[in-house]
């Protein structure tokens, strides 16, 4: 298995370059998108990266149980394009309905945690082809006020970690450019 994590800050060019990498690869390409349209600003967003991808490339569409949908699709000759690993983090994070408090300790439904671990086993364990992760780096701004969102932020930057010390290459990408930091580029 080969692994690649983009990552950089909203509007960055990341998911662009992803793209790029997965065109380039002459692989056949699964599109794992981890968003939902909650709504329209989030719809038009989805809308957008439909239109960029090629239609050949086959999309799953799955919120949650990503380390199913990688050891499903993951294959030789095969790319995996996850796009992208923050949605995912906040769909697990609000996948019981639960409402968070402004202040105080955030508890983490059980199942965040169970599809975190499920992930990082999957990647540990192995998995066939290639695979390239998109992530936001949200830990470059100011502290956020409340706890539910300072929360968010500590697990993004620790999946970023985790996800980047498994992975062969590590780009990140500012203002459309890529600098790497981790692996050889090709």
């Amino acid at each position: 298995m080969s692994a690649t994590l983009v990552f950089g800050g909203a509007r960055s060019g990341k998911s662009a370059f992803a793209e790029g990498l997965a065109r380039a690869s002459g692989k056949d390409v699964v599109y794992v998108a981890t968003s939902r349209a909650g709504d329209g600003e989030m719809a038009a967003r989805i809308d957008h990266h439909r239109a960029r991808r090629p239609a050949h490339w086959q999309t799953v569409e799955e919120e949650l149980a990503l380390a199913g949908v990688l050891r499903t699709w993951c294959a030789p000759q095969r790319l995996v394009l996850v796009d992208c690993l923050t949605l995912w983090l906040s769909n697990l994070m609000f996948s019981d309905g639960r409402d968070y408090p402004e202040v105080g300790e955030v508890a983490l439904p059980p199942r965040f945690h169970q599809e975190r671990a499920a992930l990082l086993e999957a990647l540990d364990a192995g998995l066939a082809g290639e695979v390239v992760f998109v992530s936001n780096e949200v830990g470059m701004g100011i502290v956020p006020w409340g706890a539910v969102s300072r929360s968010f932020v500590d697990e993004a930057g620790r999946l970023n970690q985790a996800i980047a010390a498994r992975a062969q290459r590590a780009v990140f990408v500012a203002a459309g450019l890529p600098l790497v930091l981790k692996g050889a580029w090709c």
